[in-house]
C-alpha cells in the first residue's frame, strides 16, 4: 500500500485508503519523436548495423563459503552513554547514536568532543525509547527517536543535513509511530540498496497492533527520503531490530520473541524479506511455535531463517560481513540478552535457511548493534549502560574485529 503524505494526523486515514488507491501520481505524458530530417537520415545511414562483438567477460572467480573467523580484537571508543546505531561516512568516519539523545562522530582514531547533536528524546533506564536509529547517505543523515507527543510517547523519523561534523536542519519525515510505555519501540533505520528509507517498528507491547496492516506498529515500513510514498514493507513483528540485506538485495530482520506474553518465552527469530508485505507471524506464531492468539484473516506467516527455541537471544543489530573477499558474506547479530556476536551461514541455494550459526564473540557484554566498516573490520557496539546490566569501568564500548 502507498502513502503520499507522512503528516502524523493523516496517517491512519492515509494508510486505509492507501489500499484503494494503488498509486499516488499519473506517469509523465507521452514523448512525440522529432521527424527525421535527409541529413539525419544520411547520417544514420553511415552507422554499422550492427557493432563489433566484444569479447566474452571473464566470469568472476565462484565464492567460497565462510570458514573459521579469526580475528584481532581492539576498543576504539569506551566511556560512552548506551550506543544504539553505528553508521559509516563517506569519508570513513564512523557516527553513532546514544540513546540519551546524543550523535557522536569517532575519525582519524579518536572520539570528537563535542556532540555533532543533541535531541531532546524521552529515554529512561531499563526502557526501550530515545534515540535510536541512524543512517547517512547524500549529505544527510536520518534518525529515529521517542519524543514526549500531545497524547503520549511516540516515535519520530526525521532527515538532518549534515554540515561538517555537525547535524543542522531537521526535517521531520514521519511522526506519530505509536510508542510503547516503555518497550517495544524498534527504532533500526537504514537506506536500502534501492534507495529507499527503510525503518522498523515495535508493537509497542500491545500485540495485536501487529495483525493490522494498517497500524505502523509491528512493521518493517519505507519510504522515498523525502518521507513520501510510505509502505508496509513486512509485517507480523513484535520488536525488530536489526536490518540487513545480502549482496543480492534481500532483506533480513531481527526480532525479538516473547518474555513471558501469551504465556511463551524466547523464540527469538532472524526473517527474511524475499516477498514485499509478507505476514511474519506475530502474535499468532513466536518463531516455530503456534501461539494461543485468536485473530481471523490472517495470511499465512513467512517462517524464519534461524530461531533461538527457548534460549534468549534479544538480537538486535545486523551486519553482512566477509572475513575475506574470497568467502560469501555471513549474517553476523548482535545480542543483547545472549551478550553474544552470533554468525550466521546463509544458504546460497536458499535464502530463506541458514545452514550454519556459531558464537564468534562473548564475554563483552551486552551487544547492541554491528556494521562493517570500509577498513575491512566488523565493527560492534555494546550496550551495558542501558539499565538492564552491570556495566564495567570502561563502558560502553565500541569494539573493532579485525579479520586475520
Amino acid at each position: 500500500m502507498l502513502i503520499c503524505s507522512a503528516g502524523a494526523r493523516r496517517l491512519g486515514l492515509l494508510l486505509g485508503a492507501a489500499l484503494l488507491a494503488g498509486a499516488c501520481a499519473s506517469p509523465p505524458a507521452g514523448h512525440r519523436q522529432p521527424r527525421a530530417t535527409p541529413s539525419a537520415v544520411a547520417a544514420t545511414a553511415a552507422v554499422p548495423a550492427s557493432p563489433p562483438t566484444p569479447p566474452p567477460a571473464t566470469p568472476a572467480p565462484a565464492l567460497s563459503d565462510p570458514g573459521p573467523f579469526s580475528y584481532d580484537l581492539s576498543t576504539v571508543a569506551s566511556g560512552l552513554k548506551v550506543p544504539w546505531a553505528l553508521a559509516f561516512a563517506p569519508d570513513g568516519g564512523l557516527w553513532f547514536t546514544e540513546r540519551g539523545g546524543q550523535v557522536r562522530v569517532f575519525r582519524n582514531g579518536s572520539l570528537i568532543p563535542a556532540p555533532a547533536l543533541t535531541l531532546s528524546v524521552v529515554s529512561r533506564p531499563g526502557c526501550e525509547g530515545g534515540l535510536l536509529g541512524l543512517d547517512l547517505r547524500g549529505g544527510a543523515a536520518y534518525l529515529y527517536y521517542t519524543r514526549q507527543g500531545g497524547t503520549g510517547l511516540a516515535n519520530r523519523v526525521s532527515r538532518f543535513t549534515v554540515s561538517g561534523d555537525r547535524l543542522v536542519d531537521e526535517r521531520v519525515l514521519l511522526d506519530g509511530i505509536p510508542a510503547g510505555d516503555c518497550y517495544h519501540d524498534g527504532g533500526r533505520l537504514k537506506v536500502g540498496p534501492d534507495g529507499l528509507l527503510y525503518f522498523t517498528t515495535g508493537e509497542g507491547y500491545v500485540a495485536a497492533r501487529a495483525t493490522d496492516p494498517g497500524n505502523l506498529s509491528g512493521k518493517v515500513m519505507r519510504m522515498n527520503v523525502d518521507g513520501s510514498g510510505l509502505e508496509m514493507f513486512a509485517w507480523g513483528f513484535r520488536n525488530p531490530q536489526g536490518l540487513a540485506w545480502d549482496p543480492a538485495g534481500r532483506l533480513y530482520v531481527s526480532n525479538n520473541g516473547p518474555t513471558g506474553d501469551l504465556g511463551l518465552c524466547c523464540h527469538d527469530e532472524v526473517d527474511a524479506v524475499l516477498q514485499a508485505r509478507s505476514f511474519f507471524g506475530w502474535p499468532a506464531w513466536a518463531g516455530t511455535v503456534r501461539t494461543g492468539f485468536v485473530a481471523g484473516g490472517l495470511p499465512d506467516r513467512v517462517p524464519p531463517v534461524a530461531e533461538s527455541g527457548t534460549a534468549t537471544w534479544a538480537p538486535s543489530g545486523l551486519a553482512f560481513f566477509a572475513a575475506s573477499r574470497s568467502e560469501r558474506p555471513a549474517l553476523f547479530m548482535a545480542e543483547l540478552r545472549g551478550e553474544a556476536l552470533r554468525r550466521l551461514v546463509i544458504n546460497p541455494a536458499d535464502p530463506s535457511r541458514a545452514v550454519r550459526e556459531e558464537v564468534v564473540l562473548q564475554s563483552q557484554g551486552r551487544l547492541r548493534d554491528a556494521a562493517a566498516g570500509p577498513d575491512g573490520c566488523l565493527y560492534v557496539a555494546t550496550s551495558d549502560r542501558d539499565g538492564r546490566s552491570s556495566p564495567r569501568p570502561d563502558d560502553d564500548r565500541i569494539l573493532k574485529l579485525c579479520p586475520r
